[in-house]
């Protein structure tokens, strides 16, 4: 068996046993014409009016967007959904597009024109969301004594729409729909609410369950409080092109994409298994280890206690944010970790994907990594294990594991053990 695990813009090769277990995404056929396949959503939505019709008669539009961190294909989402806005009357200057940064940098300059293309980023107002910038952002609410406060430009804009990407997601069940308010437009304290220690700690806070999860149930209120009048969503294949328009009211159009991405890249196992090889899901996904927590759960989540993980992650922008890097670099041990951070007030941003991480490590009895961007020493101290040939590594883990499973495309598919 021939395997191409995604590693930065490229693979990296493996040949495997065929007893090896192959999970993958189904085949999904892309839209011959996905600029007319768009179209056709906007103007036939899911439990909504037209976006044509809504954005009559509208003052102002805000349209938000996904950052660099998520493979949107904006280039072609986009420009459908400004045709259908400059039909209705409105103007290039009434239109802005804000940038669902979450916690994340800012995406400006080159980047940002190659997530949306220099003309638009060149025609429209473009504005990132800043989580810690109070003039960034206004309260809505409380929810547990937790303010709800979100970026201002989209409160105050006079037709709200949300654009994204459903896929799996390791905490809200499915990115996409609400996901771009909460966590990508809202502010820092806000967000330690949502991705406080119990909250992430939650036996329903996973990969495509939305009954019962509590991520995805508070992000459905706060977008109901702050407002959506219509969501854009779509779903890609293993190519990245668009294969799926979700587009409509922000609660039933994403329903649908979910089911169609549940259909798609879930696969079932009948058992856990001794070793899983996979990746970090290449860009934009693997720029950061910060990221590699996606991988990692969706590794501990089909495989045996002491079991073992190989991940391939690129990681060219090295660890990820000075906080991450911080908690990463202590050399504490998983259970100091689940002892400190556990409390509220030693709450430090990016804790949330660090204690996946350190879950992953607290379970798995060893975890190879290969990566170019990462030093021997940071994952030594993490208590992983730096290696310099795939190949070679999993040639000598093979005889000591007796169920193998490989996921080439990391955490883009859910094994779900029956």
């Amino acid at each position: 068996m021939k395997a191409g695990l995604l590693y930065g813009q490229r693979t990296v090769d493996l040949e495997l046993p065929d007893s090896t277990i192959l999970l993958e995404m189904k085949k999904l056929e892309a839209f011959a014409d996905p600029t007319d396949a768009i179209l056709h959503a906007l103007a036939n939505p899911i439990q909504s009016p037209p976006l044509k019709d809504l954005a009559a008669g509208k003052k102002n539009a805000c349209i938000v967007i996904s950052d660099v961190t998520r493979p949107v294909p904006n280039r072609v989402l986009l420009p459908p959904i400004l045709q259908t806005l400059h039909q209705a009357g409105m103007n290039e200057d009434q239109i802005t597009l804000l940038v669902a940064t979450g916690m994340h940098r800012p995406n400006l300059g080159e980047e940002l024109e190659g997530m949306i293309g220099r003309d638009l980023a060149e025609q429209y107002r473009v504005v990132n969301h800043y989580c810690r910038n109070p003039e960034s952002y206004r309260k809505i609410d409380e929810i547990h004594g937790a303010p709800i406060e979100i970026n201002t430009h989209y409160l105050d804009a006079d037709l709200k729409i949300l654009t994204g990407l459903i896929e799996p997601h390791f905490y809200a069940g499915y990115s996409g729909g609400r996901k771009a308010i909460l966590p990508g437009i809202s502010s820092f304290e806000t967000m330690k609410f949502m991705h406080s220690y119990k909250m992430i700690d939650h036996p329903k806070v996973t990969n495509c369950v939305l009954e019962g999860n509590p991520f995805h149930e508070y992000g459905l209120r706060v977008t109901e409080l702050a407002g959506a009048d219509f969501i854009a969503n779509v779903v890609i294949n293993k190519e990245r092109q668009v294969a799926g328009v979700f587009a409509g009211h922000f609660k039933q159009a994403h329903l649908e994409g979910c089911r169609m991405v549940y259909e798609h890249s879930t696969a079932p196992l009948d058992e856990r298994v001794d070793m899983v090889i996979t990746s970090g899901g290449g860009f934009p996904l693997d720029a950061t280890f910060y990221q590699i927590s996606k991988a990692l759960i969706c590794a501990k989540n089909i495989l045996k206690k002491g079991g073992t993980i190989v991940v391939t992650c690129e990681c060219r922008e090295g660890l990820g944010s000075m906080e991450f890097c911080g908690i990463m670099r202590s050399g504490c041990s998983p259970q100091e970790f689940f002892e400190g951070y556990c409390e509220p007030e030693n709450f430090v941003i990016d804790q949330w994907c660090a204690q996946n991480i350190y879950q992953a490590l607290d379970y798995a009895g060893k975890i190879y990594v290969y990566s170019q961007g990462l030093a021997y020493e940071d994952l030594m101290k993490m208590g992983m294990i730096k290696i310099e040939n795939v190949q070679e590594t999993v040639n000598r883990l093979l005889p000591d594991h007796g169920r193998t499973a490989v996921i080439p495309d990391g955490p883009y598919v859910v094994g779900m053990v029956r």
